[in-house]
Formats: structure tokens, C-alpha cells, sequence
């Protein structure tokens, strides 16, 4: 009864966000209350209520950790591009003049090579920053966003540095660095499709009025700072394993401390200050979202998944795998199946970490990319995206097909 009742309240959850507009309650409102309303049930009427209680424990330490990680990476961000420094950036890479239907495979392939190497919320977040400063009309940013969030997942699922789900099949042995280079190719041909299914309406030339950015020594520094700081968290991580949290945490500190020492205008914001600049309407959403997911996880409902693979061949389970994780957060898939000790081929495994990386495009629910781009991007809601799902199915598949023909 209790395991009914909570998995109503996830649907519940689910439709909140979907009905956004229709119902003119903020997402963020809605499955905050229905998350910390579920775990509350959980803990009153649950049979046992110290493993409950280790559970709880467990699903928010993965929040804080997330959360203060994108505290740290939002700060940064909302400095840099509060200064120019990201639209100096763009116009350093994109030439003066140019098609406007040039962009989207611009940014397929910009948001795909730099989240190979870097976590998804921060190239999420340059990318957001980066699509702000062309100026383009809204729909025209709906669809970069859209794009930029299949890339996003795409190239993340291709290295073990950009995805967790990818360095979680990683490390339980079941693909080496090697075959993964095999994702790269069939991916990036996913990412160009999408970009040219998504290209009617991008019309004419995209002029860029260049603005000269004079960047004082202290944002220099900041730049400097934040770019080391992506570069060492990757390092880092992978040779002694510290999470990237504190790597980001150190950076931010870092610039901190360099603010005070450094001479500022005295009409500028304190460094710190820009912590307000952050939307915390994000940071309160990515909350009540998982703490939904945890609690599916911890009735065992996530548990059921594994039922696929004794229905189906493992290409086609792995492929329905990719699309739950549009509704369901990927890194309790992955685990889930890893767990289940299935007998798959290299093949399969390959399949499945593309699958499970990249199947969560296909909705605006299903990635931190796209949840983050959904409150980034004006008129970007659930609705709005799901009208290109079709056309994210289409680039999902092909990108899917070619991994298991090549």
C-alpha cells in the first residue's frame, strides 16, 4: 500500500513538471514538496526504519555533493559572463559573419568535444552562456539548447571523464578506454543529424558586432583560475580519485582569497556577491527531483529494470534502458544493471553505455543538462522540448544502430 502510494506521488511529480504552464506552479515548488513529502511517508509508515534512515542518508549526500558543486561552477560562470569574458570567448570563435545554419553543428560539435573532457553541468553551463550571447530569437535558442543537450550527453557518455555512468561501467570492467573510443564516432554522427533535422528556420547570416572586452588583471585571473581548475579536476580524479567537488570548492576559494589581495573598482560587486546571481530555483529543482528518484530507488522499483533483459535480446533492452533514463536518473540505471551481473558481450556493453548516457536527451527531465538548459533558456519548458523528441529519437537511434554495426 505504502510502495503505491509513493509511486503515485512520483507520477505526480512527473506530471507537475509537465504541466508547468498549464497549472502555473514553479517545478521547483512542486517536486520539492512531493520529494521531501515522500521520504517524510517513508520514515513515518516504512517497516524499517533504520535502513530508511541509511538510505536518506545516502540519497543526500549525492544531492549536497551535486549542489554545492554547481554552486561552485554556477559562481564562476555568473562572474565570467557578467564580465564578457564567455561572449569574448565566442567571438574569438566564431568568425565575423556566417550562416546562421552554420550554428548548429558549431555547437553540436563544440558542446560534444568539450563535455568528452569535462563534467556535464559545466560545459552546460558555458554553453548556456555561449547561446545567450548570440541574441538570437527565442525559438532559435530553443533549438541550440536542445541540440546542445543531445551533444552534451553524447560526447559525455564517450570518455570516462565526462559521464559518471560511463566511469561507472568503466571501473566494474566491463569496457576499457580503448573500446570506448568506439562511442566517439558513431555520437558525433548522432549529434550532426540532429543538427541538420533541427536546421529549418535558422534563415540568413549571422553577423557578430565585435565588442572589445578589456579584461582587468583580476578576470583574467578568474579565467585563468576556472580553466585550471576544470583541468585539475579531471587529473585529479582520476589519478587519486578526489571527488570534483572539492576541486571546485579549492578554485572558488582560491579566487576568494585573490579578490581581496587584488586592487577592484569600488564600484564593482565583491566577488562574492555573485553567489546571489546564482538561480537557486535550479539548485531547489535538482532537490525535489532526486529526492523523488532516491526514494523510487530505495521500494526497489528501479529494481524491476533488470526484468527487461530477460524479455528482450540485450540490443533491444539496452535500447528501452536509454529511453527510461529519460524519466528516470541514469546513474541508478546503471547500477541497477551493473548490479544484475548480466553476460553481454563487448558489443552489448557498448550499447548500454551509450544508451544509458545518451537516452536521457529525449526528455528535458532526463539529464542534469537538460534540466539545467530547461531553467537556463527562456521558453525552454518540458512542453516545448518534447516537441523535438521526435527528432532526438531519430539522431538516438542512428547514433545507437552504428555503435552495434561498427
Amino acid at each position: 500500500m505504502l510502495d503505491t502510494l509513493l509511486i503515485c506521488l512520483a507520477v505526480l511529480a512527473f506530471l507537475a513538471i509537465v504541466l508547468e504552464d498549464a497549472i502555473h506552479v514553479d517545478k521547483a515548488k512542486s517536486t520539492l514538496f512531493l520529494g521531501t513529502l515522500s521520504w517524510i511517508l517513508l520514515f513515518t509508515l516504512g517497516h524499517d526504519h533504520q535502513t530508511v534512515s541509511t538510505a536518506f542518508s545516502e540519497n543526500i549526500l549525492d544531492i549536497a555533493s551535486l549542489w554545492l558543486f554547481l554552486f561552485a561552477a554556477m559562481t564562476f560562470v555568473a562572474y565570467l559572463n557578467q564580465h564578457g569574458m564567455v561572449e569574448a570567448l565566442v567571438y574569438r570563435l566564431l568568425p565575423a559573419n556566417m550562416p546562421q545554419k552554420a550554428l548548429l553543428p558549431f555547437v553540436a560539435v563544440f558542446a560534444f568535444v568539450f563535455s568528452s573532457f569535462c563534467d556535464n553541468i559545466t560545459t552546460t553551463l558555458v554553453t548556456v552562456a555561449l547561446i545567450q550571447s548570440l541574441r538570437l530569437p527565442a525559438r532559435n535558442n530553443i533549438k541550440l539548447a536542445v541540440m546542445a543537450v543531445f551533444a552534451i550527453n553524447s560526447g559525455g557518455a564517450a570518455l570516462i571523464t565526462g559521464d559518471v555512468t560511463t566511469l561507472m561501467i568503466f571501473t566494474s570492467g566491463k569496457v576499457g578506454i580503448g573500446d570506448l573510443f568506439a562511442i566517439i564516432g558513431p555520437g558525433l554522427t548522432g549529434c550532426l543529424l540532429l543538427a541538420t533535422l533541427l536546421m529549418p528556420g535558422f534563415e540568413g547570416q549571422l553577423k557578430l558586432e565585435r565588442v572589445v572586452t578589456r579584461a582587468s588583471p583580476f578576470d583574467a585571473c578568474v579565467a585563468v583560475i576556472f580553466i585550471t581548475t576544470i583541468l585539475l579536476t579531471l587529473l585529479i580524479n582520476l589519478v587519486v580519485h578526489v571527488p570534483p567537488l572539492l576541486v571546485f570548492m579549492f578554485g572558488l576559494s582560491l579566487v576568494f582569497l585573490l579578490s581581496r589581495f587584488m586592487s577592484r573598482e569600488e564600484s564593482e560587486l565583491p566577488i562574492i556577491d555573485y553567489i546571489r546571481k546564482i538561480e537557486f530555483d535550479t539548485l531547489l529543482f535538482f532537490l525535489g527531483i532526486l529526492l523523488v528518484v532516491g526514494m523510487l530507488k530505495e521500494i526497489g522499483t528501479l529494481n524491476a529494470i533488470t526484468d527487461l533483459y530477460d524479455a528482450f535480446s540485450p540490443s533491444v533492452a539496452n535500447f528501452l534502458i536509454g529511453c527510461i533514463s529519460a524519466i528516470i536518473d541514469n546513474v541508478p540505471l546503471t547500477a541497477a544493471v551493473l548490479k544484475s551481473n548480466l553476460d553481454m558481450p563487448l558489443r552489448e556493453w557498448l550499447g548500454f553505455t551509450y544508451s544509458v548516457g545518451v537516452g536521457g536527451s529525449l526528455l528535458a527531465i532526463g539529464s542534469a543538462a537538460g534540466v539545467l538548459m530547461m531553467s537556463k533558456i527562456e521558453g525552454l519548458g518540458f512542453i516545448s522540448y518534447l516537441r523535438f523528441t521526435p527528432h532526438l529519437v531519430v539522431a538516438y537511434s542512428v547514433g545507437y544502430g552504428l555503435i552495434l554495426l561498427l
